[in-house]
């Protein structure tokens, strides 16, 4: 087994007065060669948008994106006509494929909204662009691991073009929770997002983050009440 840790203020950091951000990848600005990727993992941003503000349109291709709102709402709005709002407890994601344009913006003016933006890449290049929202329900992921995200359509959660499997759970003090690795190819990237838990013997804290390889198994275990936590399955090989 092999394990990378990010400490949550390792992260790179950009504040642009209107947007707080967070990169424990490198991205934009902040560019640190040994944090360039974790297998297909590419971006995992942690970012709060000032009242009223926002991504103006932008283009992506060949990236499937995720977005994690933690707090507020999220209005998106892009090229394929989807004009949506979405909130804690909704899961997004887009595939961008041969390629769209989008833009993101607070829909409240006197609350900020806090969400992840995460980056996979994808194992099939050039498909036709695709949108998908989903409601969770909180009370699947009560101190148990809810699937959000997989390879499959069929599957819970929303679905992309890699095989890649993401959980969220919410436990209380002192729990613990096994998770199998869909493959051997692949490794998990554990996300603290309230709390603290102790992961294969590491102890995390709020916003660090954990990468684990060349394992089959691994075990979280909550050390407070009211501990979040976002675990990303994704292979480790980029696709070429």
């Amino acid at each position: 087994m092999k394990t990378l840790i990010h400490k949550a203020e390792s992260r790179g950091h950009a504040d642009h007065g209107w947007l707080n951000s967070y990169h424990t990848f490198s991205f934009a600005g902040y560019h640190d060669p040994e944090r360039m990727h974790f297998g297909v993992l590419r971006v995992l941003n942690d970012d709060t948008v000032d009242g009223g503000m926002g991504f103006d349109t932008h283009p992506h291709n060949n990236m499937e994106i995720v977005s994690i709102p933690l707090e507020g709402d999220l209005e998106h709005k892009d090229s394929m006509g989807n004009v949506t709002i979405i909130k804690k407890g909704d899961i997004q994601v887009m595939s961008a494929g041969t390629g769209v344009y989008h833009s993101e913006y607070n829909k409240n003016a006197d609350l900020p909204v806090k969400f992840l933006q995460i980056w996979i890449f994808p194992n099939k290049k050039n498909v036709t662009p695709r949108y998908d929202q989903k409601s969770l329900n909180p009370a699947n992921r009560k101190n148990r691991l809810q699937q959000i995200l997989s390879n499959d359509p069929n599957d819970d959660g929303v679905w992309i073009y890699q095989n890649a499997w993401f959980y969220l759970g919410d436990f209380d003090n002192e729990l613990s929770v096994a998770h199998s690795l869909h493959s051997n190819a692949n490794g998990i990237y554990a996300f603290i997002l309230e709390g603290a838990f102790e992961i294969n013997g590491t102890d995390l804290a709020k916003r660090d983050g954990i990468g684990i390889t060349e394992c089959s198994q691994i075990t979280i275990h909550s050390k407070m009440d009211k501990s979040s936590i976002l675990l990303m399955e994704v292979p480790m090989q980029l696709t070429p």
